[in-house]
């Protein structure tokens, strides 16, 4: 009997054997790895700091609000392309109007900002969800597979001939935690880098709100 199992298991030496034993559900699963690796890659890309702004930008943007004025940092920030600089752009813009104004105009930057910043998360959820579900759906037709051919076979005389079904029913949860378990970790990294950005950029507007309203009051008394 071990013998017989072995031999059945010994054909998993390679990705392509661990895919053809672990059913059609293998190719859903497949499809599922294949989605959260191209929104990984592209998450990576587009949340790295040169497209979020780094904390530098903002000190600097500040520095020059504070130096030169609010015309030289709004020039300033149309030459960087970072979700940043077009939050504060949102507020520069509207530098000779009331506070309110400018709040407003960079809470509503911010908030589009961090809608587009997460939109390419929605696709590593569902495969987060969908996943652990297909490979639970492939260990109850490995299991189906199995108790068959044991029917089929007349009884339980033979529990070798449960190796195939049996088989195919773990290889299929294990793709799908395998798949699930780092794509999980990297939503949860990415809404991390996402958060800290938009806490980092509201704290860089209080100190910005300070300086434009310390000028505003320097224009009023002169």
């Amino acid at each position: 009997m071990l013998q017989n199992t072995a031999s059945q298991l010994d054909p998993l030496h390679s990705l392509y054997d661990f895919v053809v034993a672990g059913g059609p559900v293998m190719w859903p699963l497949g499809l599922c790895s294949v989605i959260a690796l191209t929104y990984i890659f592209e998450r990576s890309l587009n949340l790295s700091k040169a497209k979020l702004g780094a904390r530098a930008l903002g000190e600097q943007i500040l520095d020059t609000v504070k130096t030169t004025g609010a015309g030289r940092a709004l020039e300033l920030c149309s030459t960087q392309r970072s979700a940043l600089a077009r939050v504060f752009s949102a507020g520069l813009k509207r530098a000779g109007a009331s506070l309110a104004e400018v709040e407003k105009a960079v809470e509503d930057a911010g908030s589009r900002e961090v809608k587009r910043l997460n939109a390419n998360l929605r696709p590593l959820s569902v495969v987060i969800t969908i996943a652990p579900l297909l490979g639970l759906l492939g260990t109850v037709w490995g299991m189906v597979v199995a108790f068959v051919q044991i029917a089929a076979a007349d009884g339980l005389g033979k529990p070798e001939q449960l190796a195939d079904g049996i088989s195919q029913a773990l290889i299929t949860t294990v793709a799908g935690l395998v798949i699930a378990i780092p794509t999980q970790a990297a939503y949860y990294w990415f809404k991390g880098r996402i958060d800290r950005w938009a806490r980092e950029t509201e704290e860089l507007f209080d100190r910005l709100a300070d300086q434009l309203r310390g000028q505003g009051a320097a224009h009023a008394h002169s």
